[in-house]
């Protein structure tokens, strides 16, 4: 079944909010307060630090301003942290987007003021993005090792010749090190 392109209801706000790969939309319209998140309310979100984290833009801007709209959210893809990112970016879009179109522009500036003091990331998407797996590049050839052990021998030797440059004791000190 093809999905269905329909228009938002006079009265609606739509906004996005974007974490990684993570989307959420958000429609605010008028209601009663009510905020679902892929149809359950906000308040069932786990874990709780999570949930804490998505109720941020609501405690910022205060209860008050919600008890007049309902917000439903959508959010799809990325994991757990970067869903909450994005649900609550988009609930502080939306709220902002609401209040410029149907309520005055001095309300919507200070909502916009309080959300941006506390956190940019609010109202601004994170542009990072999650790390890409390395290319299947050649990797550079290792250079050809010597064995540690030969050269401290070598040093040694070298070392024992110039203290005592007598045969007797060069042929000696190689035969202990090398042998």
């Amino acid at each position: 079944m093809a999905a269905v392109l329909t228009r938002p209801t006079p009265g609606t706000v739509q906004c996005f909010g974007r974490k990684k790969t993570a989307v959420a939309v958000a429609y605010c319209k008028p209601g009663r307060g009510l905020i679902k998140v892929n149809g359950a309310p906000i308040e069932l979100i786990r874990p709780e630090m999570l949930r804490l984290k998505a109720f941020e833009p609501i405690l910022l801007a205060g209860r008050s301003r919600f008890k007049d709209i309902d917000m439903r959210i959508r959010v799809r893809g990325g994991g757990k942290t970067s869903q909450i990112y994005s649900i609550r970016q988009a609930i502080a879009k939306s709220l902002v987007a609401y209040y410029q179109k149907y309520v005055d522009e001095a309300a919507k500036k200070e909502v916009k003021e309080i959300f941006g003091r506390y956190d940019r990331t609010l109202l601004v998407a994170d542009p990072h993005a999650a790390a890409s797996p390395r290319s299947l590049a050649v990797a550079v050839p290792a250079r050809v090792s010597r064995s540690r052990t030969v050269e401290l021998r070598r040093d040694l030797l070298l070392e024992a010749i110039s203290i005592s440059p007598t045969w007797l004791h060069v042929q000696y000190t190689m035969r202990f090190l090398l042998g």
